[in-house]
């Protein structure tokens, strides 16, 4: 299996963006891949961005954002209040968001949403960090929904069953918020969890799964 590393340049740590559509997506798409690399590399520079907020997940966003990134001594969040589900219809502004992140942020790793996730607001997400940043290292995560839109993913990070539990358990606990949502389930998160573990013949028996449309070694 072909290993993959983050190297230091000009003294500078390894720089990886999380983008997410909404409060919960990163930690949903990514969680448990960023607790493996925040405890693989002693440093890291943590950027992590949502779109999509109101008052109360603003601030279960924040908490878990403490949570995930506990360990992270460079670390930056920002969290806008587009308004769910309308961010295609405000894409003028969120794209001029994009072309001034570029001018500052070099990222070393890019997380964000799958090009083919059947949400606006994800695909949206997607089509501009692509649009952006076009020689980087991007992955696209995946997010269960009823639409049904898990594909064939090509890149795999296995995690450890303590760390699936983990990040599952912190996402239960901050977003009180999505609970009544049929699909904001331990049993939902774990099984997309195991499906990908398998299909990645993961000794744990548990990974994420992520798109990679270009990769140069």
């Amino acid at each position: 299996m072909l290993k993959i590393t983050l190297e230091k340049k000009k003294g500078m740590y390894p720089r990886v963006l999380c983008l997410g559509a909404h409060c919960d997506d990163i930690e949903i798409g990514c969680g448990g891949s960023l607790m493996n690399l925040i405890d693989e590399y002693q440093y890291i520079e943590l950027y992590w961005i949502v779109f999509c907020s109101n008052q109360e997940r603003q601030q279960e966003s924040y908490k878990s954002f403490e949570i995930f990134s506990k360990k992270v001594q460079k670390k930056t969040i920002n969290i806008f209040n587009f308004k769910d589900g309308f961010l295609p219809y405000q894409a003028d502004k969120v794209k001029d968001f994009f072309e001034k992140t570029k001018k500052v942020l070099d990222p070393d790793l890019i997380l964000t949403h799958y090009r083919d996730d059947r949400h606006q607001d994800h695909r949206i997400v997607s089509d501009l960090t692509w649009n952006t940043y076009r020689n980087h290292l991007i992955l696209e995560y995946e997010i269960p929904k009823y639409d049904g839109d898990f594909g064939t993913p090509n890149f795999f990070v296995e995690l450890s069953e303590a760390t699936c539990r983990q990040k599952i358990g912190h996402i239960l606990q901050v977003y009180t918020s999505q609970k009544e949502k049929h699909w904001f389930t331990e049993d939902i998160f774990l099984a997309a969890a195991r499906l990908r573990g398998m299909e990645a013949c993961a000794r744990s028996k548990y990974a994420e799964a992520f798109y990679c449309r270009k990769i140069v070694i």
